[in-house]
């Protein structure tokens, strides 16, 4: 019998249609990765690091799935780049990308055959993050930090703007 993992999977767009882009990724998500469980509402938020860039569009889905966090890593890869992803900055502009924020309660850190770390070694300090994956699951514990993510929030200095859109996932 196959192990049903809960996941939250951040998502962010900045070039393009960006909600058209989310929406195109959860679709893709739900098809190849898992049942989509729950969505955050969606996101206005600034740049970070790399700032000469458009405002992004961010979310978080929760969802159930069988796959291993490596094979799912990959599907989340294949779909960036179905979507039109192309890495050519470092924290720059993309139509979709795809984070692996929490898995279950694992701690994983693997250089093969892809680069993993779960949980997502920044999300504890990205407003971008937290807002939207609070909303769905304040209570969720950070397995490594041993706090909720309200508390993680609460606790954050990261002053990014970050505001809950009107639009929607329909």
């Amino acid at each position: 019998m196959e192990t049903i993992e809960r996941v939250f999977l951040g998502l962010g767009s900045n070039i393009g249609d960006r909600l058209d882009n989310l929406k195109q990724a959860a679709d893709l998500i739900a098809t190849r990765c898992g049942k989509v469980v729950q969505r955050s509402s969606i996101y206005e938020t600034d740049p970070v690091e790399f700032l000469d860039q458009p405002s992004f569009l961010n979310a978080v889905l929760e969802i159930n799935t069988a796959l291993q966090p490596v094979t799912l890593m990959k599907e989340c890869l294949a779909i960036e780049a179905a979507l039109g992803r192309k890495r050519t900055i470092s924290k720059g502009p993309r139509t979709i990308d795809i984070d692996l924020l929490v898995y279950g309660e694992r701690i994983i850190d693997v250089s093969e055959p892809i680069r993993l770390v779960v949980p997502h070694p920044a999300m504890h300090l990205r407003r971008f993050v937290l807002e939207p994956l609070a909303e769905i699951a304040a209570d969720i514990i950070h397995p490594v930090f041993h706090q909720s993510i309200e508390n993680l929030l609460s606790d954050l200095s990261d002053s990014a703007k970050v505001s809950k859109t009107s639009q929607e996932w329909r």
